[in-house]
């Protein structure tokens, strides 16, 4: 399923690409889906200690955060952090996918909801595989990432949240 719209919305296409977000913009939502992923992390390296494609991933969103790795070279790793997930079992490979998600902002703003669902996703599928309450997990984890929103973008996260919600499993529902 597809969590990326049809139509992209212009407030999180970046200005040189015909929208209106602005650098500072686009990085601030890449370090929330950092944030959002690292929040979710240690459930993949709890399960594969010696697998550091995950963090590596964060590390090089940071790097293009920092303008130190060109764009490409951020979307690239999403693929690598993506492929650590597979045949995981659901927490793990949820945070594996969070974690790919964050590095994508780099090439599309708006993978910054992806990040967060996938994180919310290894968050419920952990709270369920330990036998707790799945959608106490949920609301802790999408409230957790609510409060580390950037002040100047809260209206266009939260906006996004309610519009794509549907397309991102439910997680951003209230």
């Amino acid at each position: 399923m597809p969590i990326l719209p049809a139509d992209r919305d212009p407030r999180l296409v970046t200005v040189r690409r015909g929208g209106t977000l602005t650098d500072e913009h686009h990085h601030d939502l890449a370090r929330w889906a950092v944030a959002c992923a690292e929040h979710v992390l240690p459930l993949f390296e709890q399960a594969r200690p010696d697998d550091t494609r995950p963090r590596d991933a964060l590390d090089v969103a940071r790097a293009w955060i920092r303008g130190d790795v060109p764009m490409k070279t951020a979307h690239r790793t999403a693929f690598t952090a993506n492929a650590a997930g597979r045949d995981q079992p659901p927490p793990v490979k949820y945070a594996a996918l969070a974690a790919g998600q964050a590095v994508a902002v780099a090439h599309v703003a708006a993978h910054d909801l992806g990040a967060a669902a996938y994180a919310i996703r290894a968050a419920t599928a952990d709270a369920a595989a330990r036998g707790e309450d799945p959608e106490a997990a949920r609301l802790a984890e999408r409230d957790w990432q609510r409060a580390r929103v950037p002040a100047a973008l809260r209206e266009l996260v939260l906006d996004d949240q309610r519009r794509r919600s549907a397309l991102c499993w439910h997680v951003f529902d209230d």
